[in-house]
């Protein structure tokens, strides 16, 4: 594995730490980390769909999917609301 590899894997980990981390945190702060995950999560994850491919990119969206669960569902119900269903 090169050092291009490399990088997006080991920043990815690190991510996939954060959020752990940020989930041990007072109920009362995990809406500010889940934004501030989000907003790195997402360049993150193109970088790493780029450098090492789909099946990767794919399995990593669905780990960071799996620590970011309420956010997602908040996210679905107001889409729902604005959609009218």
């Amino acid at each position: 594995m090169s050092a291009v590899q490399a990088l997006p894997l080991a920043a990815a980990c690190l991510w996939l730490i954060a959020a752990n981390m940020a989930a041990m945190l007072p109920r009362d702060n995990h809406r500010k980390c889940a934004s501030v995950l989000v907003v790195i999560g997402v360049p993150l994850l193109g970088w790493v769909t780029f450098a090492l491919g789909p099946v990767l990119g794919v399995m990593l969206m669905a780990g960071g999917a799996s620590v970011l669960r309420w956010p997602l569902r908040a996210a679905g119900r107001r889409l729902r609301r604005l959609g009218g269903a």
